[in-house]
């Protein structure tokens, strides 16, 4: 029996190459967005990281955990940028990160939806995010566009709140590598 080592030694070796075709990690790439637009505000994030493991003809397993640091954000004026990072808003110094950790993928029409876990400002809560996702050969590109009402979170803001809105669309493109 000891001569079927070396085989299945080989037959293993053989296997890894395909294993890396079947794997569905992918790498975060430099150029992603993510926007946000309230009522009289708007302005970017940068500061994405995580994993996403996505395959589209296997959602099961689909998984993504990513966080947003929430120092960098940007409205295109510092004094803004200034309030936004402030205790009446993100509190940065308090809560520096913005975290999503999925719980469920699956196709929604012509796209798809990742349910999951967004926590913000330290409060939990449950969203769903609609998606796209294009793929070709070894890179893709999720995009994505959602609401959230910053109040559900417990940003209430400063005494000007209420010109910012409550409910802020976020939109997303995030291209990524294998």
């Amino acid at each position: 029996m000891s001569f079927l080592r070396p085989l299945a030694a080989k037959a293993a070796l053989l296997l890894v190459p395909a294993a890396g075709l079947l794997t569905s990690s992918w790498n975060l790439d430099p150029g992603y967005t993510i926007k946000f637009a309230g009522t009289k505000a708007e302005g970017t994030f940068t500061g994405l990281t995580g994993n996403v493991a996505y395959d589209p003809t296997d959602l099961a397993s689909a998984t993504m955990r990513v966080a947003v640091d929430a120092t960098t954000i940007k409205t295109g004026n510092s004094l803004k940028d200034k309030h936004a990072r402030g205790e009446s808003w993100f509190d940065v110094a308090k809560y520096p990160n913005i975290y999503f950790q999925s719980t469920a993928f699956a196709r929604a029409g012509s796209g798809y939806v990742v349910r999951g876990e967004l926590t913000l400002h330290g409060v939990k809560k449950l969203v769903a995010i609609p998606f796209q996702f294009s793929q070709q050969g070894s890179k893709g590109v999720f995009t994505g566009q959602f609401k959230v009402n910053r109040k559900d979170f417990g940003i209430n803001g400063n005494a000007f709140g209420f010109v910012v809105g409550e409910e802020i669309d976020v939109t997303l493109r995030v291209p990524v590598s294998r």
